[in-house]
């Protein structure tokens, strides 16, 4: 558990010495910010497995820090905030966070949570797509994330805007299965309400672009009654 590298943010400084004590008693490393700007620089000098970020904060705010962290970077965020409405819990996940923990907080519990997303980035093999961010590869897809483009099996394949970041969802973790909602949510950044026919028919019009056999996907393929996901292939 040694290996891992929590960044801590927050302007309140208590906190931050207190909740940093618990994380290094609990075996992590543990590097401190106090505005979102110095965690965006922390996170360009440092090697950061997981996030702990508070909302309000002087310079750039939590939520303005966690847009800019995913422009680039898949690792987990927990959002830690004093704001208990169930629309700014909703805000912060549809922005990219992983969790959303309210203070005050029973330590015990945020704990669990920190050793859950760290398990599930690591299991979903998130952390080695951070090897080289600007592509994700999987068998025959290549997808650039500078240029935005496509490629099957070497050859160039064009997709929409929405097509785009449907895959890049998927691609990032490889093997997981994400609901109708979780794709709505991530992707068009609002709220899903009656969302399947929306996605199935995206995720249809991603198969005919991707898939030799369409009807026999090799890389994405429906669980059915839960949601969708991108085989791993090596």
């Amino acid at each position: 558990m040694d290996n891992y590298h929590i960044l801590l943010v927050d302007d309140d400084r208590e906190i931050v010495k207190s909740l940093g004590k618990l994380l290094e008693l609990e075996g992590y490393k543990v590097y401190k910010a106090y505005d979102g700007m110095e965690a965006l620089d922390r996170l360009m000098t440092e090697e950061i497995h997981l996030i702990l970020l508070d909302v309000m904060m002087p310079k750039l705010n939590g939520l303005s820090a966690l847009m800019k962290i995913r422009e680039k970077n898949n690792i987990p965020i927990i959002i830690l905030s004093a704001k208990t409405e169930e629309s700014d819990k909703v805000l912060g996940l549809s922005m990219g966070a992983d969790d959303y923990v309210t203070k005050p907080y029973n330590t015990q519990e945020l704990m669990a949570r920190v050793k859950s997303q760290l398990r599930r980035y690591f299991a979903l093999g998130a952390a080695r797509v951070q090897e080289d961010e600007n592509q994700l590869r999987n068998g025959g897809l290549i997808l650039d994330r500078n240029t935005k483009e496509l490629t099957v099996d070497g050859q160039p394949v064009r997709l929409t805007a929405t097509e785009y970041k449907i895959l890049e969802l998927l691609m990032s973790h490889p093997g997981y299965v994400f609901s109708a909602e979780e794709i709505y949510t991530q992707v068009w950044q609002e709220q899903a309400y009656g969302v399947e026919n929306t996605v199935m028919v995206h995720i249809r019009r991603i198969r005919e672009k991707i898939e030799i056999t369409p009807k026999n996907p090799k890389y994405l393929k429906v669980v059915w009654g839960i949601g969708y996901k991108i085989e791993k292939i090596k």
